[in-house]
Formats: structure tokens, sequence, C-alpha cells
């Protein structure tokens, strides 16, 4: 799979034919374009005509949900939609927060 990058920091890309990436909006390496490892080290330090950082790896553990938080998301969406949030008794609803007796 290949590396992508946040850009940090909105620049041109000299030695892309002045490709500009966006801050907060594009992606580096943008498609089609296979950087050297070296062009992407300059790229994320402050080794450029900058003199700060432009791009940011992106992480899997921090941009992508577990497959767990996933489940929990779609149980929660599913239990509002049936409606077991709130509870209908003798025809009167009854919060959920609240502990009632159904023989009161």
């Amino acid at each position: 799979m290949e590396e992508k990058y946040e850009v940090i920091h909105s620049f041109k890309d000299l030695k892309d034919n002045k490709h500009i990436y966006n801050e907060g909006k594009d992606f580096y390496p943008r498609e089609g374009l296979k950087p050297t490892k070296k062009r992407i080290t300059e790229l994320e330090s402050d080794k450029n005509k900058i003199g700060k950082p432009l791009i940011k790896k992106i992480t899997e553990n921090k941009d992508i949900e577990t497959e767990d938080e996933t489940l929990k998301e779609k149980e929660t969406i599913e239990n509002e939609e049936q409606g077991t949030f709130e509870e209908i008794n003798e025809g009167k609803k009854l919060d959920k927060n609240k502990e009632t007796e159904a023989n009161e």
C-alpha cells in the first residue's frame, strides 16, 4: 500500500512541474507521482526552501477506526432506529435514564 501524507502547509512542488498542494485539502503524493524517500524526508523536515515541515505521514491507527469502534457505532445507530432508547409501557413513554418499575 502506498504511503500517504497530509499536507500541513500549502506549497508548490518545484520537483513536480510546480504542482500546488493545499493545506487541509490535498494529500502527498498526488496520484501518479512516486517520490523518492529523500524527497519525502525533505518535505517532512525543515530542510526545504520554505524552511518548515510541509507534509506529515498519515498513520492507520490515528486515521482509521478500529473494527470494534465501527461495530459499536453501528449497534448504537441500529438501536436508535429501533426505538430501544425509549420504552413504551401502557401507552406512556418512559425515560430510559430514570429507573422505574413496571408495576407502580
